[in-house]
């Protein structure tokens, strides 16, 4: 197999990583060096006089202003126990998080060049960010004996980013921040002495990321080269890539050589904790940029790999695949946005990548973007006045990175996507190295499901938010997610079980613990059969069902802890040019009834829907019994299934109404109305049966009339052995 020299330098050994930060010179350090961290952390944030004179970036300016005088009206009217009205403190740690965010944002106003206004450079506005800083540290967060309740997150990440952005953007006096940073050290309880700690699972991937990068901001407020060093050589880990046989510090989070990114120890996450690492790293280059800290040119190669191979094939017309989002499928935050935070990575990177390389970067960003992308949800406005320059050069033609026909298999993360002109294809698998799903904090309430062979097929010239989003997780069961079997049965939420969002019985389940982890928020699978293969552009995959590991270690748990326990299958998935052929065998439950999802679509209440057929008799279809084929028809959408065995399946399309908020206690109670349909496999309890189907993308009624001819043919579908001939 050819090996680029790009994805030659995707492959960094953790070795290589420990020349990347340049020693620190025999001599004095002096000012210059921590300063031009500072500048360059600055203009990320708050601009540069060039960047903000762009009448592109005006419009995120006056929103900072905007925010900032919403924030400054709240501080006038906060109560006792208040820094802003609204937001008491004491017991809530997002509380806390939340005022330090606002005066951060505060900070932004006051420090930002460009057009002038009455918050720019106002001695009174600095002085009141610095009196709220003073106020929280004293009140709320500086004893370390009331702090670090709620989620540690908050505490060892959280405020700490808040808090080190604006003390640089106010240029703060050392007074404030040496008490700070003293207390920012001692909430890294995670940590060992008041800094990383490498064998740490608190101190990896995303969240590494997130907390050397602090460390960096603090250690140039403070002069202390030596922090900024250490900072930097503990990031880097992060650019090695995981090799699964030769761990290193026990850690499985970050990217694999296939493209995979993984956190929190076995969850597929390149479209949440990944995208942030990518964010956050793309931002250390900018502000090493300039200076003798690091060597960042093979880094550089590094992220670009990530883009190529980790994130390029998980983009759809500029949508997010909902395999990699963990338990973020639950925020109303669209796969559009998350892509938005992509392409300023992008956008940045090819700043500092080599001519060829920058050009590729550019034209799959200026690919990627959708034209309704905000700019204005950008980091920083000077990769808003970087993204305006490349959408107008017209020397920059839009290319993806993806070829028009690929099979990509994760095979690190249990992922697979398939793509031809016209579609993608996205599958997602578990195993016991990889969790079936991700709960945390009251998000993905109803998750059980969705590692369990749930498929989300992306058509062509589509509003994805019509199709897929956190609407599809709202409307559609969580037993009727396309392609999953499971069995009949009413889970309840961990809410629900336990009253709290999470099993509360210290010391060995507490809401950050490891069995809490293991048992709650991400169980894996208990199955080792899940993996793909691919041959130029076609896969396979194939995949055994399995219970989740806390069911299987039940009789070791508590009483009142409550485990659900799956149904049998053995599935594998063709992925060939037209279709995508399935095959199900050994579906089987003892004591409980039986359904398969062949696929579930949405649609709005407006939209005309027709789902036309023909039996296996010849009789035209009418909701239920032995199909030939089906098609699925609405909005310019459609979707074919063609039955390469006699299957008896029933299709519904019924008119849900449910609020956003049963799948994420946060969420507003938004009432969402959506046409569901869902064509599925039903069985008795006890029974064992197979299934062998095609989905057939954009298909029309004579194309699946074709298949008719014997253009597929079953070979064998056992729990043993399942194969396929396609005869073109």
């Amino acid at each position: 197999m050819y090996i680029s020299r790009r994805r030659l330098l995707s492959f960094v050994p953790a070795t290589a990583l420990l020349t990347a930060v340049n020693p620190a010179r025999a001599t004095a350090v002096t000012a210059s060096a921590p300063n031009a961290l500072l500048a360059n952390a600055i203009a990320i944030y708050a601009g540069t006089a060039e960047s903000n004179a762009r009448p592109e970036v005006a419009a995120k300016l006056t929103a900072m202003d905007t925010t900032a005088r919403t924030w400054l009206a709240a501080m006038d009217r906060a109560g006792a126990t208040e820094l802003f009205a609204g937001l008491p403190l004491g017991t809530s740690d997002p509380n806390l998080s939340a005022s330090y965010q606002h005066l951060y944002e505060i900070a932004l106003a006051y420090r930002r060049p460009g057009p002038a206004s009455d918050l720019q450079g106002n001695p009174e506005v600095r002085a009141k960010v610095i009196d709220g800083l003073q106020r929280l540290h004293d009140g709320w967060y500086g004893d370390q004996a009331k702090g670090y309740y709620g989620n540690w997150f908050t505490w060892e990440i959280g405020i700490s980013t808040f808090a080190s952005k604006t003390l640089a953007l106010i240029d703060a006096p050392a007074t404030l921040i040496t008490p700070y940073v003293a207390s920012m050290d001692s909430y890294l309880r995670n940590g060992k002495n008041g800094d990383v700690d490498l064998d740490s699972r608190f101190h990896t991937g995303a969240n590494l990321v997130d907390i050397t990068a602090n460390r960096v901001l603090q250690g140039a407020l403070l002069g202390d080269d030596a922090r900024i060093r250490k900072a930097l050589t503990d990031q880097f880990t992060v650019f090695a890539t995981i090799d699964p046989y030769n761990l290193q510090h026990g850690v499985t989070d970050g990217y694999y050589a296939d493209g995979s990114f993984v956190q929190h120890a076995s969850v597929a996450y390149t479209g949440s904790y990944g995208k942030a690492l990518l964010s956050r790293v793309v931002q250390t280059i900018k502000v090493l940029a300039g200076t003798s800290y690091a060597q960042t040119g093979e880094l550089i190669g590094v992220v670009q790999g990530w883009v190529e191979d980790g994130f390029a094939p998980l983009i759809f017309e500029g949508w997010m695949m909902e395999i990699v989002k963990g338990r973020a499928v639950s925020r109303p935050g669209t796969g559009y946005d998350d892509v938005a935070v992509i392409v300023e990575a992008v956008v940045d990177l090819a700043d500092y990548a080599g001519a060829q390389d920058a050009a590729r970067l550019k034209a799959f960003a200026k690919f990627t973007a959708r034209p309704t992308i905000n700019p204005n949800s950008f980091v920083s406005p000077v990769s808003i006045a970087r993204f305006a320059d490349l959408r107008a050069d017209p020397a920059v033609v839009p290319a993806d990175l993806n070829p028009a026909a690929s099979s990509t298999a994760f095979n690190a993360m249990d992922r697979t996507v398939h793509r031809r002109p016209g579609y993608a294809f996205a599958l997602a698998r578990s195993s016991d190295r990889i969790s079936k799903y991700e709960y945390m904090s009251g998000e993905n309430l109803m998750p059980w499901f969705q590692g369990d062979g749930a498929h989300y097929l992306y058509l062509s010239g589509q509003d994805q938010t019509r199709s897929y989003g956190v609407d599809y997780f709202t409307t559609v069961s969580p037993y009727a997610l396309g392609g999953v079997t499971a069995p009949v049965e009413t889970r309840k939420t961990i809410p629900e079980l336990y009253g709290t969002a999470y099993y509360n019985r210290p010391p060995e389940f507490t809401p950050s613990s490891e069995a809490q982890n293991t048992y709650v928020y991400f169980p894996t699978g208990t199955n080792k059969h899940s993996g793909g293969a691919t041959l130029d552009a076609y896969g396979a995959v194939g995949w055994v069902q399995s219970d989740d590991f806390a069911h299987a270690s039940r009789d070791e748990l508590p009483d009142d802890f409550v485990t659900y326990r799956n149904a049998s299958a053995t599935k594998s998935w063709f992925l060939l040019d037209d279709e995508i052929v399935v095959l199900a065998a050994g579906i089987h439950d003892a004591g409980r009834p039986v359904t398969t999802t062949l696929d579930t679509r949405i649609a709005a209440p407006g939209d005309p829907v027709t789902i036309t057929g023909v039996r296996r008799d010849g009789r035209p279809w009418t909701g239920s019994g032995d199909p030939r084929w089906l098609r699925y028809a609405a909005n310019n959408v459609a979707v074919g299934y063609y039955f390469l065995a006699p299957t008896e399946v029933s299709s519904t399309l019924q008119d849900v109404i449910r609020s956003r908020r049963t799948i994420r206690a946060s969420n507003p109670d938004t009432p969402v109305t959506k046409q569901v349909f869902a064509l599925t496999a039903a069985q008795p309890a006890g029974s064992t049966r197979a299934l062998a189907y095609a989905l057939v993308p954009n298909a029309t009624e004579p194309a699946l009339r074709a298949y008719n001819h014997g253009r597929l043919a079953v070979l064998a579908n056992t729990p043993r052995l399942q194969a396929i001939q396609h005869l073109g």
